[in-house]
């Protein structure tokens, strides 16, 4: 019998959800028996819509509006990051929450997925507002947050400052350190070695790995990188390091773009002094909308959802697409890349870098021993490899998307252990 929609779905809050459901029913016809449980993807676990007031530096009270979503738990605990952004909206937490539990089971990490986010728009709080922000929201998710329950990590908009704020509000609460309760910490509170880089590093190595299979050198090639936050700071450099070449960067002050090559460290030098990459010296300012158009071999979006569409997915000019941003391409988009012979890696496998090494984090918490740098990165390396071999393994059985692959994988673990663990009571 099939399960009514969910009544709270209106048309002011749909978007990334919807894609979401369509990248689902799009694997159902692959998973054979265990298509009984599908609606278990379908729907999150636990929703929590939480006012956060706070006193402003006036002396004027602010509310706003936060959410923590728990899509599914089957396989451990919630995880899964904290967004702070203006557009924030419970259609994106739950649609994030959901990418969290397929990327999860993906990599074989044994969590399910959570997300969380409040409105606002940091870039407008002073520090001590946003300190005050998010440890009032920290309070009040903290019902269902917990290093055994649900576990943040930074996301847009937030940092290890914030985890460190959060860390020690639930640890008040609980009356104990309990520094397992984030992940991305600082590295004095119990933080990890390479978890800032982790999330383009792991952009980088499934690149890597899929240009091998189309025999596509990367050292040479060409790099387009939208958004130059953490990950594509990240990915940016790392892909520089191995001999390509960066030609051209966004993020919300701009685009720039320069078909020598940008050094993205002296663009990183850049940003730091003036707050974007609007206005660069060693580059020529293009429009937003031309970047993602930009002739490349490697292009990374890494920003946010919905940027590649069936209205400029046509345009595209590249050999692969490594999304470093979760849900950067709809289904029309994905279909378009199909026809054209265009090699898309998943978000729920190219990002994953970033809940990886938040996993050795929170082992090395429990333990209380910590790994070195470079036995991080290695660990990382290796995981994402054989993530990124199985999947495209399937993708070759079944001669589907990479993406499509990604969530056989991912939905098969998942129901299996639904399948397991059956109903209760």
């Amino acid at each position: 019998m099939k399960s009514e929609p969910l009544s709270y779905l209106c048309s002011d809050n749909i978007g990334p959800w919807e894609i979401y459901l369509a990248q689902v029913d799009r694997v159902t016809p692959y998973l054979g028996k265990l298509a009984f449980w599908v609606e278990d993807l379908k729907r999150p676990k636990r929703i929590l819509v939480v006012d956060v007031p706070i006193q402003m530096d006036d002396g004027s009270v602010a509310h706003f509006e936060g959410y923590r979503v728990h899509h599914n738990t089957f396989r451990g605990p919630a995880k899964g990051g904290i967004r702070y952004h203006q557009d924030v909206t419970l259609s994106e937490v739950m649609a994030l929450s959901a990418w969290m539990t397929i990327k999860n089971a993906a990599v074989g990490l044994p969590y399910g997925g959570g997300k969380g986010g409040i409105r606002v728009d940091p870039r407008k709080l002073s520090p001590g507002e946003i300190e005050r922000l998010t440890r009032r929201y920290t309070s009040e998710i903290g019902i269902i947050i917990g290093p055994d329950k649900d576990i943040p990590a930074p996301d847009m908009g937030t940092g290890a400052r914030e985890m460190a704020w959060m860390m020690d509000t639930y640890s008040m609460n609980v009356g104990r350190t309990a520094p397992g309760v984030v992940t991305g910490k600082p590295i004095s509170v119990g933080g990890s070695l390479g978890r800032q880089d982790a999330t383009g590093r792991g952009v980088f190595v499934t690149a890597a790995a899929a240009a091998e299979k189309i025999g596509l050198p990367v050292e040479g090639s060409r790099v387009v990188v939208q958004g130059f936050g953490n990950v594509g700071n990240a990915a940016a450099r790392i892909f520089h390091d191995h001999g390509a070449k960066i030609v051209a960067v966004s993020d919300v002050t701009g685009a720039v773009r320069n078909d020598a090559g940008i050094d993205p460290y002296d663009l990183t030098q850049y940003v730091r002094q003036m707050g974007g990459v609007k206005g660069y010296p060693k580059a020529e300012a293009i429009p937003a909308a031309d970047l993602l158009t930009t002739p490349c071999e490697f292009l990374v979006p890494a920003a946010l959802e919905k940027q590649i569409t069936e209205a400029n997915a046509w345009k595209v000019q590249c050999k692969i697409i490594a999304e470093g941003a979760n849900g950067p391409t709809t289904p029309a988009a994905d279909d378009i890349f199909n026809e054209r012979g265009i090699l898309v890696i998943p978000d729920v496998i190219a990002n994953a870098g970033g809940v990886t090494v938040s996993y050795f984090e929170w082992v090395q918490d429990f333990n209380s021993f910590f790994w070195t740098e470079d036995e991080i990165n290695a660990k990382l390396e290796r995981l994402m490899r054989q993530s990124f071999e199985a999947v495209w393994q399937v993708a070759q059985d079944k001669k589907v998307s990479l993406r499509t692959a990604a969530y056989i994988v991912a939905a098969t673990r998942v129901l299996e252990a639904r399948s397991l663990l059956g109903l209760y009571p």
